[in-house]
């Protein structure tokens, strides 16, 4: 920590040769029609500095004194060079891109990606947006801020794992692609970023759509659809690193490079980064390695890039979270559980004594580890004036495993007879076991984009994709006090997955007049799935099963006069049960269902780039998005966990999520903004069936579990103080209402509603002997709030026969803080 502070200083000390810096402003349009080009990026002497917004605005806060260059560049434009000055009195510019230039990678990504033309309700954030907000906390923490999320941690931090909820959908129901290839688990749909950590500071730009949105590779959205692209090409030489240390011993190290272009053609960009922390929960550590790398070859009409990248966790297991009376210190309940869990006296004293903190596992090495190798060969190829294509060919290869301690486990169960020693025969033992997964997912996809020459009236494309997952699932017996005739690593069970995905899509958006466009979306995908063998508990899991789904979709957009539109859209999404649905239904009489989600969405956009409403340098962005989310046989989650910390589910009959999303932005003078977003939301299931102390049910309507009514989320941030350019700072505040753990609506099994904010503070300088050095500040939870971000619940017979149930929550951290060092060769 000395170190840091000293370091800090130092680099302090030479921020006066930043204090002749200035801003930089501008619109970037299209050379033939006027129009604003959303997403460009931008460049300054070679490094990318952000990108376009849905104006064609974009703004640079403190560009250094003495001359510079400015490049814009834009898929299918020539890319457009500026000089530009650092003055304190700011410049502003105008720049206009021609059709043209080498083809990017981006064909690919961009045929799945939303737009203003396609009637749904979408997020863009860039590079330097998600660059920003990270300190090395996972993804799904640098999107808080986004409209409907709530993010939650086993380990309380951010770091290890985490998960995030779009309009109440676990990232089950949340597609997610990088690169447009499918990132979902093929038979949990979860999507486990501790695999990928540091994926930030891989990603060129990113969207969000909300509902079902467009159609996608992989998995339909239920909720939301997450769409990655680390495919963007800098065409100067860098080099980067960006380090983290901060609260419960947590590091971020990363160091990035890349060769710009070389010889006109090739390009390699390349990544390492290591991130670890004690976690704010007690032994809830985690040890995250990954690299990312790149390399490209690209002519006018070609550009072929292999991209691989990995990740390895070790993270010591806080899937149980912690006991509702640990936490409240209700001692009749924490004593009942001490009883039902039939603790030691050491156990019980040490629940007593970590509270909210506590965890339940104490041996050395109750962790999980898992390594997930990825690797992409993509093309993008125009096709003559009219067409290009964009292909890929992946592979992901995941394995690993987590490793437990059992107390007095039976031998049976085990697959192991019993054990005689003299005239006894033991039954039980304690023994460690390694639960394995070990799995190839693979494929290709492929998207064929139209759109005519001199006419930006159509858009059309044709894609699709075929992918198999193959997962092996075995446990291990590496250690018993009585292994009777067990060997070392003796397998007591095993079961292996086959799935086969294939799937074909076509969308158009067409302007029929300059008012109204309309826009259409059909997929069909179909799935194979074939599981056999025995699961933990010699179980077995035969299943086998085929999916066949046609989602259309359809909308259009009306222009009300010049920045405002009006837009509608309906939406057909379908989905496959996961794995443990197939088990746990396996167990009962009754047939788990594939869901279907009708999705209504409607809203109005007004767009005001600088100085055409509010006066000058002042541009506003507003947005309110409708959402009825009507669903067939949702599964739903009742609030308990598995073995290995999935939450079970259960079908639904009828359900429904429905909600107004109002988001907006307002910026001035390019020295202050502020954003926010607020959801207001019912989500409700109609008669369900409320289960009974006699066994018997009630039918009513209730509150889909995990489903928040209320979510904000507000960003005030700007640059304090006039003579330090370099220094932004930003209040981050987030509320989140009360959310039930099962389906019941019932106040003895809720998180309560609770409010975060956040600080964080940049300050850039621009040195003389270096291109950037940045410091930096997070201070999370700075009112140092005692809360639970999820939980769950199990019920049990009660001594005295009555159904009783039994909270477990997770805490995340109070006040606690990040510092970084950042510097750009």
């Amino acid at each position: 920590m000395k170190t840091v502070l000293t370091t800090g200083l130092l680099l302090l000390g030479l921020s006066g040769a930043a204090w002749a810096q200035g801003p930089v402003a501008g619109t970037i349009t299209d050379a033939r029609t006027g129009a604003p080009l959303p997403g460009a990026t931008i460049l300054l002497d070679g490094t990318p500095s952000g990108s376009t917004d849905a104006a064609g605005s974009f703004s640079l806060e403190a560009v250094p004194a003495g001359s510079h260059e400015l490049r814009i560049t834009f898929v299918g434009y020539e890319s457009l060079l500026l000089p530009v000055r650092g003055q304190v009195a700011g410049q502003r510019l105008a720049g206009q891109l021609r059709p043209g230039g080498v083809l990017t990678a981006d064909a690919l990504v961009t045929a799945q990606r939303a737009s203003d033309r396609t009637a749904t309700a979408f997020t863009n954030l860039n590079k330097q947006e998600l660059t920003k907000r990270n300190f090395g906390q996972d993804l799904p923490y640098l999107l808080d801020q986004t409209p409907s999320v709530v993010v939650n941690s086993d380990a309380g931090a951010g770091v290890g794992y985490t998960d995030i909820r779009i309009r109440g959908t676990s990232n089950t129901g949340i597609n997610m692609t990088i690169n447009g290839i499918p990132l979902n688990d093929a038979e949990s749909h979860g999507s486990f970023l501790v695999n990928l950590p540091d994926l930030a500071s891989s990603i060129s730009s990113l969207q969000i759509q909300r509902g079902v949105g467009t159609s996608q590779n992989g998995g339909a959205a239920f909720g939301a659809s997450l769409n990655i692209s680390t495919l963007d090409n800098r065409r100067e030489a860098y080099g980067e690193t960006s380090n983290s240390y901060g609260s419960f011993n947590t590091w971020k190290n990363t160091v990035q490079f890349g060769t710009g272009l070389l010889g006109q053609h090739f390009t390699v960009d390349g990544r390492l980064s290591r991130i670890s922390t004690d976690g704010y929960m007690n032994r809830a550590a985690s040890d995250l390695k990954s690299y990312y790398l790149a390399a490209g070859y690209q002519a006018k009409n070609t550009l072929v890039k292999f991209i691989t990248f990995s990740g390895r966790e070790k993270t010591y297991q806080a899937w149980n979270g912690v006991p509702e009376p640990a936490i409240t210190g209700d001692q009749k309940l924490l004593q009942q559980f001490i009883d039902n869990g039939e603790l030691s006296a050491a156990d019980a004293e040490r629940v007593r004594q970590e509270g909210r903190r506590y965890s339940y596992y104490t041996y050395d090495n109750q962790t999980d580890n898992y390594q997930q190798n990825h690797y992409q060969l993509h093309l993008s190829q125009g096709l003559g004036p009219d067409w290009n294509l964009g292909a890929a060919l992946h592979l992901t290869r995941g394995f690993g495993y987590y490793e437990s301690f059992r107390a007095n486990r039976k031998l049976a169960s085990y697959n192991l007879p019993d054990v005689v020693v003299g005239t006894t025969t033991l039954k039980r033992t304690d023994l460690v076991d390694r639960k394995w997964l070990d799995n190839y997912f693979f494929g290709g996809t492929f998207a064929l984009n139209y759109q005519p020459k001199g006419n930006d009236k159509l858009q059309a494309t044709l894609g699709g994709g075929w992918n198999r997952f193959l997962n092996d699932h075995y446990g291990e017996v590496i250690w018993a006090r009585y292994a009777s005739t067990g060997n070392i690593r003796h397998r007591y069970y095993f079961n292996d997955a086959t799935k086969t995905d294939y799937h074909a899509y076509a969308r158009a958006t067409f302007q029929v007049v300059e008012q109204l466009g309309v826009y259409g979306d059909v997929q069909v995908r179909h799935i194979n799935y074939n599981l056999d063998g025995l699961a933990s508990g010699r179980v077995d899991v035969a299943t086998h099963v085929n999916y066949t789904f046609f989602n259309p979709k359809a909308g259009a957009t009306f222009a009300l006069a010049e920045g405002q539109q009006l837009y509608a859209s309906f939406a057909v999404g379908q989905r496959e049960p996961v794995r443990s649905d197939f088990l746990e239904y396996s167990a009962s009489s009754q047939r788990v269902r594939a869901e279907r989600l009708n999705d209504f969405e409607g809203g109005y956009r007004l767009t005001k780039p600088n100085g055409t409403l509010l006066g000058p340098n002042t541009a506003l962005r507003l947005e309110a998005n409708f959402f009825y989310m009507d669903y067939r046989n949702q599964l739903v989650s009742i609030g308990q966990l598995n073995e290995v910390g999935t939450p079970l589910r259960t079908n639904v009959a009828r359900s429904y999520r429905r909600g107004l999303e109002l988001t907006g932005r307002l910026s001035a003078n390019d020295n202050i903004s502020l954003s926010s977003t607020l959801t207001l939301s019912q989500n409700r299931i109609r008669d369900y069936q409320q289960p009974t102390s006699d066994s018997t049910f009630v039918l009513r309507t209730s509150t889909i579990s995990y489903s928040p009514s209320v979510v904000s989320a507000h960003t005030l941030e700007g640059q304090p103080l006039a003579v330090v350019p370099g220094l932004r700072a930003a209040l981050l505040y987030k509320t989140v209402s009360r959310q039930y753990l099962d389906n019941s609506t019932s106040a003895e099994r809720r998180l309560s509603p609770y409010q975060v904010l956040d600080f964080r503070l940049r300050y850039t300088i621009r040195p003389a002997f270096i291109k950037e050095i940045e410091l930096g500040l997070l201070v999370n939870n700075v009112l140092n709030r005692r809360y639970a971000a999820n939980g769950y619940t199990y019920g049990y017979p009660g001594a005295d026969g009555q159904f009783q149930n039994f909270n477990w929550y997770y805490p995340q951290a109070t006040r606690n803080f990040l510092v970084s060092v950042g510097a750009k060769l």
